[in-house]
């Protein structure tokens, strides 16, 4: 199952070490043709759907041609000889100065540092390794010095076999199932139906951006001794650019710069300041005066700009491969799970907007609505002290429609299919990522050995122990210090969350005294909405308080922050503590506004008061679940649109103050001419943590989509606005704002996961507490099924909710409010005459009863049906999430199968190559009349 464009290089290779034919007798074309006519003779099976002359993984269709050189394999090249290097290549600023070699990497240092001994020994050892160095200072600062770094064929070769790179050594060539007359008949059908419909707008063109997704091809770890068995068409293509760059940096990280132990390594000079920066080179600008659709993309960056990050492609599929080819498998994993995750949000978006219409269109019909609307005989308590009104229950007529939007009969069968939808995303999620990791060569992928962190170094350098894996002495720390450590940073971060909690508190008491100012307000739109004013400014207020909080934080939480061994282990204890704390800082307002607001204020005559002074808050008489509907509104959507301005407006800022500095000094003429060095050494770095900001952006917006959804049903909608969004902008970010990143490797999303996993089960408890708890769900079946006029008859239609608003209120003398709390007017305004009861919301025995304002049955029957239901349905979700876990499999049957495929295709590919190359050597030797007995085969 060999390739027949891999046999012409064989035979082309042949010809040329072939003793009686001279280099300079021979024409180059008449060669190729001669190979052609071989070619034709030779049998073999390929793939009849993609020829000969279909592209490989490492040729760049779409990509203006440089300084190509044919290459067959490591023992012969074919050099044409008076080749001429194209002007472009060498004024493009990709390439050194002889327009030859590609420039792999860039280093950046100021001549005035003083670290002059560390970096000349430093780049000896970089000479050393093979690679070729050239140097060349800035255009607007000599005193910066940038160092272009090329790896040669020999180099790549090495470290690609060390590395255990996979490269492409065969095509794929897949079978399809033998299929019954009737299934294929079927499948016609269906075909033809398809081909009246009009095409999937969501796919990129295939025609137009041929380039857009690399060949499926068989890959092996890379091996110089079988370099024959690899699809090499060019061996300055073979290995992309950031395949190219990594291996660079890999050398980098185990160069020597000062005798000594662990005295290796770029990161360690980057953090001593010997060296300001080290980035891969973009692979030119991202602009183009011609259309792609016409002329191509002039380079990968200009094709992810058209296809990935321009706004115009917002509605399409995301080119993961390309992506994963320009920026690594981390980034590309990325970018594949928050596609993932906006696709899952719709049918999330779409019940949750089903359910907010279902409650606009049962608005008209709601009895408890159409009863407080109607209730202009009944006078409620005032809900502060003093400068409160007494007011007419049908005040709040707007507040109880708009409370029904939210709660109404979906909002439970809502909440049960966000638990259930959460689980069946992080499951489907591990199947789409184990398709990834086999697309994209990770299946067998183990991260190496890392090196130890400097700061880990610096502090225990003192004691030493052996290294089990790799046999070296190496920095300890001793397990006393790690759990001291343990211990003050678990100190720290419970310090920070107390300070979280006193913010809270700081916002209830704002909540409390603001509440009476605005009721005694000049205007009488704010003192009539003296509530929603003071919920309004409060969640402002609050916001800016978790900004700032946020921004304060994250220089304790590395102070925290234990000293790992690993670069990763304390990426993974830095990302623990941040998401920890940020967590609690965005939900703890909506935790108390949901869980304790109203809860506990006594009743009239009897308030709880904070330090025996404040009055504690109520609830609207509509309830508390629009102060939470208002809460998580105005939260989210600022905090998405903060976010998404730090993310994208900042670095643009930067990068046009940048620009506009450069134009001031020395004229737009001359900034174009930059060469590409220096126009990425002016954009910003990537994130000194990564994806950590990407990851935690989206995974708190998960959060607050999941947890407290039953009470806002609208916000998928919002997370899947955003996030549609938030592609694009990330990739924007990432391919106009940023350097280039190293494309690094990884299997999965890290520690993220198991985090989304603690969430959606947080998210099942936090919903249950909310629809027994905060709405009004289950007093209202208490009241259909045990004190309604349809109590005993099994019904809970609209009909049995007669009465139930009155049912819900008590009754208070206001004779017995206490002196503090007496409020200015004596509601004579409403009868004429100064009230003698008013109502308020709770379930309590009348004035004149035998244990005045005592709990009622009614009371405790609530109170017990709260409880069952939230065991009952924590339970019955628990179970759903986990039968549904354990229905899915990790891997889809069809990967397993083409896994297991393909590990039996290779070992027979490999046997039947090794078998050929003996034979070649035997007939060799039979030739030479060098022929042994017993040969093999």
């Amino acid at each position: 199952e060999g390739r027949e464009d891999l046999q012409v290089n064989q035979l082309e290779t042949q010809i040329w070490i072939k003793p009686d034919i001279q280099k300079t007798d021979v024409d180059f074309s008449e060669i190729l043709n001669a190979i052609q006519e071989i070619a034709k003779d030779v049998n073999i099976f390929f793939d009849e759907l993609e020829g000969v002359n279909s592209p490989s993984k490492d040729d760049d269709s779409l990509l203006h041609h440089g300084n190509l050189t044919s290459t067959s394999d490591d023992a012969s090249r074919l050099e044409v000889v008076g080749e001429e290097v194209p002007d472009k290549n060498k004024t493009s600023g990709l390439y050194f100065r002889d327009g030859k070699c590609r420039i792999d990497y860039i280093l950046v240092y100021r001549k005035s540092n003083p670290q002059t001994e560390k970096r000349e020994v430093f780049e000896r050892n970089i000479r050393a390794e093979g690679l070729q160095m050239e140097k060349e200072s800035s255009l607007t600062n000599s005193d910066i010095i940038f160092v272009k770094l090329h790896a040669p064929w020999e180099v790549l070769g090495k470290y690609a076999e060390l590395m255990n790179v996979r490269m492409p050594f065969r095509r794929k060539i897949y079978y399809l199932h033998r299929r019954y007359k009737f299934m294929n008949r079927i499948e016609k059908q269906i075909s033809r139906f398809r081909g009246w419909l009009p095409r999937k707008p969501m796919k990129l063109d295939k025609e137009t951006l041929p380039d857009l997704e690399e060949n499926d091809c068989y890959t092996a770890p890379f091996s110089q001794q079988r370099i024959h068995h690899f699809i090499i068409h060019n061996k300055d293509t073979f290995f992309n650019n950031a395949t190219r760059s990594r291996i660079v940096h890999h050398i980098l990280q185990r160069v020597k710069y000062e005798e000594g132990k662990n005295k290796i390594g770029l990161n360690r000079l980057l953090s001593n300041g010997s060296y300001e920066a080290a980035f891969p080179l973009h692979e030119g600008s991202y602009r183009s005066k011609n259309s792609i659709k016409t002329h191509g993309a002039e380079n990968h960056r200009h094709l992810l700009y058209e296809c990935w990050a321009s706004w115009g492609v917002w509605y399409k599929y995301q080119p993961l491969d390309l992506v994963r080819r320009y920026f690594g498998e981390k980034i590309g994993l990325y970018f594949a799970w928050l596609g993932w995750y906006t696709g899952m949000l719709f049918p999330a978006a779409f019940i949750g907007l089903f359910v907010f219409l279902y409650g606009v269109t049962t608005l008209n019909h709601c009895q408890v609505s159409k009863e407080v609307c109607q209730a202009t005989d009944i006078i409620m308590c005032p809900i502060c002290d003093k400068y409160c009104p007494f007011m007419r229950l049908s005040d709040s007529c707007i507040y109880a429609k708009v409370t029904h939007l939210f709660d109404n009969g979906a909002t439970v069968f809502f909440a049960v299919f966000m638990a259930v939808w959460a689980t069946v995303f992080l499951e489907f999620w591990k199947r789409r990522r184990a398709v990834i990791a086999y697309d994209w060569d990770l299946i067998d992928w183990e991260e190496e050995e890392e090196e130890i962190r400097p700061q880990f170094e610096a502090k225990y350098s003192k004691k030493e122990r052996m290294n089990p894996i790799s046999g070296k002495p190496e920095p300890y720390q001793a397990f006393a210090d790690k759990c001291s450590r343990l211990i003050v940073s678990a100190s720290g971060i419970f310090f920070m969350i107390c300070v979280v909690i006193a913010a809270v508190f700081g916002i209830v008491i704002y909540r409390v005294v603001t509440v009476s100012t605005f009721a005694a307000f000049k205007w009488a739109l704010i003192r009539n909405n003296s509530q929603v004013a003071t919920t309004g400014t409060a969640v402002c207020i609050n916001f800016c308080i978790i900004m700032l909080l946020n921004v304060t934080s994250e220089t304790l939480i590395i102070f925290f922050t234990e000293q790992p061994r690993t670069e990763s282990e304390w990426e993974n204890s830095f990302t623990l503590k941040m998401f920890l704390f940020q967590f609690v800082n965005l939900n703890s307002s909506t935790f108390y506004i949901a869980f304790f607001l109203g809860r506990f204020t006594g009743h009239p005559g009897a308030y709880l008061r904070l330090i025996n002074r404040w009055r504690l808050e109520e609830c609207h008489p509509s309830g508390c679940l629009i102060d939470l509907c208002m809460q998580m509104g105005i939260i989210m959507v600022l905090k998405q649109t903060w976010n998404n301005f730090m993310e994208l407006g900042y670095p643009l800022i930067q990068n046009w103050w940048t620009r506009r500095k450069l134009q001031q000094e020395y004229g737009t003429q001359r900034k174009t001419s930059f060469p590409q060095w220096e126009k990425d050494y002016n954009l910003q770095p990537m994130n000194a943590y990564g994806l950590f900001d990407e990851y935690l952006e989206m995974i708190l917006q998960f959060g607050f989509t999941t947890i407290f959804v039953a009470a806002f049903p609208l916000a998928p909608l919002l997370a899947l606005l955003n996030n549609i969004i938030e592609i694009r902008l990330d990739a924007y970010k990432f391919v106009t704002q940023w350097r280039r990143p190293l494309a690094s490797r990884a299997k999965d999303i890290g520690i993220w996961y198991g985090i989304l996993e603690g969430i959606g089960i947080l998210s099942v408890i936090t919903n249950a507490f909310v629809i027994a708890v905060t709405s009004d769900f289950i007093p209202r079946l208490v009241y259909a099924y045990k004190y309604g006029p349809c109590a005993g008859q099994g019904e809970a239609g609209q009909k049995c909710m007669v009465g139930y608003v009155n049912a819900s209120l008590s009754v208070f003398l206001v004779s017995d409010f206490e002196n503090r709390s007496e409020p200015t007017s004596n509601g004579s305004e409403f009868s004429g005459s100064p009230l003698k009861y008013c109502r308020y919301r709770d379930y309590r025995d009348p004035p004149h009863s035998p244990v005045p304002y005592g709990y009622t049955l009614q009371f405790w029957h609530v109170l017990a049906a709260r409880l069952a239901f939230i065991i009952v349905f924590e339970h019955l979700v628990f179970c759903i999430k986990h039968l549904i876990s354990y229905l899915i499999p990790d891997l889809p049957k069809d990967l397993r199968d083409r896994m297991r495929r393909e590990k039996y295709l290779i070992q027979e590919m490999m046997y039947e190559a090794e078998l050929e190359r003996l034979q070649k050597e035997r007939k060799e030797r039979k030739k030479n009349g060098k022929s042994y007995h017993n040969e093999w085969p």
